[in-house]
């Protein structure tokens, strides 16, 4: 089969655990070939999915998750597909310049940008966003749309693809997930793969 396409998801202290294991299991669980039995090997996976942090060192998640991330910034390989996710963790990242260079680095050479929840905010705050629909969660629209006034935010929208592919809180990091895996599998390996991790997936194409 062809090149496995990598999809590295960025995580660091306080960031919400449904924001990173929610794709992390769409993205790791997408088979071409169908069935439980394909899952028991990488053979028919089109992703190859590893997280990565500033960092080798234990990052604390919210809810005292503790997660060893697989690769720090400088030992990563290239990333096609970056996914950037949210939480209180963020906050505290809109001021850290290191973080958002690394961001503008990884997403100049990716092939697809994604955020989850105020993951959207570092997007933001990096210019990546600019003049570009988006969302994020739904009590941090406001504080997105102060970031850059450029920004359409979509604040009834679960995910927004307008360049960058940006998703609504927490949960909706699965449906953003499943959007791309639809764009770059088709429809019937996203809905099997749906099927497979029973998640009831409607159809909630990126607007």
């Amino acid at each position: 089969m062809t090149k496995k396409q990598t999809v590295g998801i960025l995580i660091f202290d306080d960031v919400e655990v449904l924001d990173f294991a929610g794709p992390f299991e769409v993205f790791s669980r997408t088979r071409l070939v169908p069935g439980a039995d394909s899952r028991r090997s990488d053979d028919s996976a089109p992703f190859e999915v590893f997280t990565i942090a500033r960092t080798s060192d234990v990052v604390t998640a919210i809810g005292g998750l503790k997660v060893t991330p697989t690769y720090a910034w400088d030992a990563a390989p290239p990333i096609d597909i970056v996914v950037i996710p949210g939480g209180f963790g963020t906050r505290a990242l809109l001021n850290d310049y290191t973080t958002l260079a690394w961001i503008r680095s990884v997403a100049a050479r990716a092939s697809l940008v994604t955020s989850v929840c105020t993951g959207a905010l570092l997007l933001a705050q990096t210019g990546l966003l600019t003049r570009r629909r988006a969302t994020t969660h739904w009590a941090a629209l406001d504080l997105l749309a102060s970031l850059d006034p450029s920004i359409q935010v979509e604040r009834d929208a679960r995910v927004v693809s307008d360049g960058i592919v940006s998703s609504a809180g927490v949960s909706a990091g699965i449906d953003m997930a499943f959007d791309v895996v639809e764009r770059l599998c088709g429809r019937e390996v996203a809905d099997e793969t749906a099927r497979y991790i029973d998640y009831p997936r409607g159809r909630p194409a990126a607007v």
